[in-house]
């Protein structure tokens, strides 16, 4: 780099100078990771971003798959529950565990894949968030179990 010392000092940035900042074109490779990091999104079975347009694919499929479990969840299941509470079927008992085990397993699906968006965007609180879906999974997994038993 070099100063012009006068009253209209200029700024040249030399050839080859290290980049300004994130996103600059030339960084080479993925970034660096911990080896914790590394094991996680082997075991998640994670590729690299290769731009801009996957980390976009995968904030776009977060939503929809949020949304889908928050209409079955909050809005189709409570009204076939009134529907079937409304027609007297409600007492039998295996209606519960029947639908508790595809909703339970479609709820630990959507789990998983909630911790591969966080690893897959590198997000800064993905273990945070990975503990916190693995307490949930377990819990759901138990029910998922007890419903299953309660089948048999």
């Amino acid at each position: 780099m070099s100063v012009d010392g006068g009253a209209n000092s200029v700024i040249d940035l030399e050839v080859g100078s290290a980049p300004l900042g994130p996103g600059v074109a030339g960084l080479a490779g993925p970034p660096s990771r911990s080896a914790a990091d590394r094991f996680a999104r082997k075991v998640l079975r994670l590729r690299e971003p290769t731009g801009d347009q996957d980390v976009h694919n995968i904030f776009s499929s977060s939503i929809a798959l949020s949304a889908t479990r928050c209409l079955l969840s909050y809005i189709v299941l409570p009204g076939l529950a009134l529907v079937w509470g409304v027609l007297g079927l409600g007492t039998l008992p295996l209606v519960g565990p029947a639908i508790g085990v595809p909703v339970g397993v479609l709820a630990l699906v959507f789990d998983v894949k909630a911790i591969r968006r966080f690893f897959q965007a590198d997000h800064r609180w993905r273990w945070a968030a990975a503990a916190l879906y693995l307490t949930v999974m377990v819990m759901v997994a138990a029910l998922v179990l007890r419903d299953i038993f309660r089948l048999a």
